[in-house]
């Protein structure tokens, strides 16, 4: 059984191997540019994650198999406050969920982190990379609409395209 947890300064290394693996694979499915050319998400960025009570993991039969950042409140992205597009439809607060990675074995993450966001907030807010056709397709087939486009700052700040459900 699956089960959610926030992450420990002891899981660093896993969570690092996994973001490794996730580069690999959305590389692998036409996606190099996001994360791959700067190696994003750096240890640092992660390391602040745990130490903020940010980033969760997903455990089975005690093994993690994904990991991703939530937060939530009135303006937990502050990025999303300038969006190109259709915009925002629901307002605040809502749920942000970030770095979301698995491994092979970890299918049904991104549905876990969902229903789990929605526990803290009525909306869920994400974005990708517009060559991530993997994670668009599964965005969509929960149910998010895609608002517009958003930029984050860092790993070649292409835009990303926001998705809210």
């Amino acid at each position: 059984m699956k089960k959610i947890r926030l992450s420990k300064k002891s899981d660093l290394a896993t969570l690092m191997g996994i973001f490794a693996h996730a580069r690999e694979y959305m590389a692998s499915k036409g996606n190099a540019r996001q994360w791959g050319r700067t190696l994003w998400p750096h240890q640092d960025v992660i390391e602040e994650d745990i130490l903020e009570g940010k980033s969760y993991v997903v455990e089975e039969e005690g093994n993690i198999i994904g990991t991703f950042y939530l937060d939530y409140g009135e303006n937990p992205e502050p990025c999303y406050l300038h969006i190109l597009g259709e915009g925002w439809k629901k307002g605040t607060p809502y749920a942000v969920i970030h770095r979301i990675a698995a491994r092979e074995e970890g299918q049904g993450i991104l549905k876990m982190a969902v229903e789990f966001a929605l526990t803290k907030a009525r909306c869920v807010r994400i974005d990708t990379h517009e060559d991530n056709a993997v994670m668009i397709h599964l965005l969509k087939k929960l149910g998010f609409v895609c608002r517009g486009i958003i930029h984050v700052g860092h790993d070649y700040d292409d835009g990303r395209l926001a998705f809210e459900l």
